[in-house]
């Protein structure tokens, strides 16, 4: 378990405002009303829909009220400890959960909505299909279940050079054709290679071209 400070880095600002909405405008607008009492939500849909990047904004939001958030994901072991002077309780990754995570999950689970602490999870299904253990499972489907939809091409097109433009790097077409019919499109896997890039394109003091993104992909696949 770890307790989210305000200054923790992510690979991009991970905000309401800095994610693209698409099909999920009634799921971010049900996110941003979540108060004290509110009950459950859970997130689900494929791997880099942006499940995460939702709960992060959600955690920036209550932080940025004052209040804790205790953060648990697969990858932290339990125990997880209870902590009266949390404001929000998320668990990401459900569908990994271990035996010993889910014990800790739904004691953190009655413990929050017994004080009215508000919970959000997000797995790769929806609750009913969890492999977890069935107490676990029925209350993460307690709540309001939503499905969290992935970009159309346009869409990520869009995304794409947004994030390309805001870090003053162009895309040409060819680029942009070779990013989406290459690679996963999902947003994750998209912009962790552009990250990529951008650092490649500045070491070797060269402009973003197809054949660059070429070589770095061979560099990378030797290293």
């Amino acid at each position: 378990m770890k307790q989210i400070p305000l200054a923790i880095a992510f690979e991009t600002e991970r905000s309401f405002d800095s994610f693209v909405v698409g099909a999920n405008g009634m799921a971010i607008a049900h996110l941003q009303s979540l108060h004290a009492g509110s009950a459950p939500v859970y997130l689900w849909g494929p791997s880099g829909c942006g499940k995460t990047h939702l709960l992060q904004a959600l955690a920036r939001q209550f932080q940025h009220q004052g209040g804790q958030v205790g953060w648990f994901s697969a990858g932290e072991p339990a125990p997880w400890a209870l902590d009266e002077r949390r404001a929000l309780i998320v668990f990401d990754d459900c569908d990994r959960f271990d035996p010993d995570q889910q014990q800790a999950a739904f004691a953190l689970f009655v413990d929050a909505t017994t004080r009215g602490i508000p919970v959000a999870a997000a797995g790769r299904v929806p609750p009913v299909d969890l492999s977890l253990r069935d107490d676990l499972r029925s209350r993460l489907g307690w709540g309001h279940v939503l499905a969290i939809t992935p970009l159309s091409e346009a869409e990520s097109r869009a995304a794409l050079r947004r994030e390309a433009d805001r870090r003053g790097l162009f895309l040409s077409d060819d680029v942009m054709d070779y990013l989406l019919t290459r690679f996963a499109r999902d947003l994750k896997h998209l912009m962790a290679l552009l990250d990529r890039l951008d650092e490649f394109a500045l070491a070797n003091k060269r402009t973003v071209t197809v054949p660059l993104l070429k070589q770095m992909i061979e560099e990378e696949k030797r290293a």
